[in-house]
């Protein structure tokens, strides 16, 4: 039974992962910390929660970017740009991890849901800036319609590094950051930022997960037994957001990062 949860547990939060670009570690890290014992038998510490969710977020990312580069919905050129920032960002966030004591750890981590929770909610209600960036780009989807949109190379390598720092540190997948970033700031489409930001998300979670790897910080078997579920998971999540509205499950993940937050916080503060 615990098994099946580990299954479930990868799905789930690949499903919310792959809709809104978060590559799922905002569940897995809790899910591992909190229920570590009952699942694996064996209580898991923040820094292995951190590495293992990181390792299963290439899984994630891996199967969402598979289909949306069928759907030709990644602007390759611009995912190697945020990459380029985000890649070595990835490693400097993975190597302060074990820096946290466990209390600090989830008082960090329940303020940045906290943070995610809002930004969620209040993306819905923000329009793209207006700003003539230096690089402008036009993007042909498979419909065929074409959208423009623009950047700095400055500003793009600026907020690669500050999510690939994040990701790393967190064991997310920054999706949440990088989304709305590209939406508002250079104004992407947001279905082109969504898989544009999870094709970023899995190089970057390469790099992290190999500088996990050499601290010690994964746990295998639950990385084994994610895996599957997070495959399923970005697969069904990247075909959701092409056959039906995503609100329904965007409003059951605020509600839940705003619960599991305060959890966190409270946690962190009580010891």
């Amino acid at each position: 039974m615990s098994y099946v949860l580990l299954l479930l547990t990868g799905f789930v939060s690949a499903v919310f992962g792959s809709i809104v670009g978060l590559g799922g570690g905002i569940i897995i890290v809790p899910m591992l910390i909190y229920f570590g014992e009952y699942m694996l038998g064996e209580s898991i510490s923040t820094s292995v929660a951190v590495g293992t969710s990181l390792t299963v977020l290439i899984v994630t990312a891996l199967a969402s970017s598979v289909s949306y580069h069928k759907q030709k919905r990644i602007d390759m050129k611009s995912a190697w740009l945020f990459f380029a920032a985000s890649g070595p960002a990835t490693i400097v966030g993975a190597s302060l991890t074990d820096l946290f004591n466990p209390d600090t750890f989830e008082l960090a981590f329940g303020i940045f849901m906290l943070l995610m929770a809002i930004l969620l909610i209040a993306r819905a209600y923000m329009k793209p800036l207006n700003i003539q960036w230096g690089i402008r780009r036009t993007f042909t989807d498979q419909k065929g319609t074409t959208y423009e949109y623009g950047y700095g190379r400055v500003s793009a390598l600026i907020v690669g590094f500050f999510v690939g720092f994040v990701s790393g540190l967190f064991g997310i997948g920054g999706g949440s950051l990088f989304v709305p970033a590209m939406v508002l700031l250079f104004g992407y489409p947001p279905h082109v930022a969504t898989a544009t930001s999870m094709f970023v998300i899995f190089l970057s979670s390469l790099m992290g997960s190999t500088a996990h790897w050499v601290q010690g910080n994964i746990h295998l078997i639950a990385a084994l037994l994610l895996a599957p579920g997070a495959w399923l998971g970005g697969k069904t999540g990247a075909w959701i957001t092409m056959k039906m509205s995503s609100e329904v499950l965007l409003w059951v993940l605020r509600v839940t990062f705003v619960v599991v937050a305060f959890r966190m916080i409270f946690s962190g503060i009580t010891g």
